[in-house]
């Protein structure tokens, strides 16, 4: 049975390898839809599944997700959860290698 959009997005995060990273276009085009950057990032900002290296993924300049890991607590009255924070936590123990505070070396993306 053929996968939905959302599955294979799932399946190509997943096989991102330690240390490397991709761009949610990079992960759009892979799956034969170009224009479909903006349909992964909502797909893996809506996962649950702590199995998807969501982590991996970043914008098309290499900017971490202020909402990784959720929305924003703020708006729940609870302490806000610093989404980007912990992405660049869990990237830099894998060894990717920044440029600034919220990029990433576009250097180590697998495309």
């Amino acid at each position: 049975m053929k996968k939905n959009f959302k599955e294979q997005v799932f399946e190509k995060v997943g096989k991102i390898p330690r240390g490397k990273v991709a761009t949610y276009g990079q992960i759009a085009l892979m799956l034969g839809k170009p224009r479909g950057a903006r349909e992964v990032g909502w797909m893996l900002h809506s996962n649950d599944d702590h199995n998807v290296p969501c982590h991996r993924v970043v914008d098309r300049n290499g900017r971490l997700a202020p909402n990784f890991g959720g929305p924003s607590l703020k708006s729940f009255g609870r302490q806000a959860f610093d989404g980007a924070k912990e992405q660049k936590r869990r990237l830099e123990a894998e060894g990717v290698k920044f440029i600034d505070n919220m990029h990433v070396e576009l250097k180590t993306s697998i495309l």
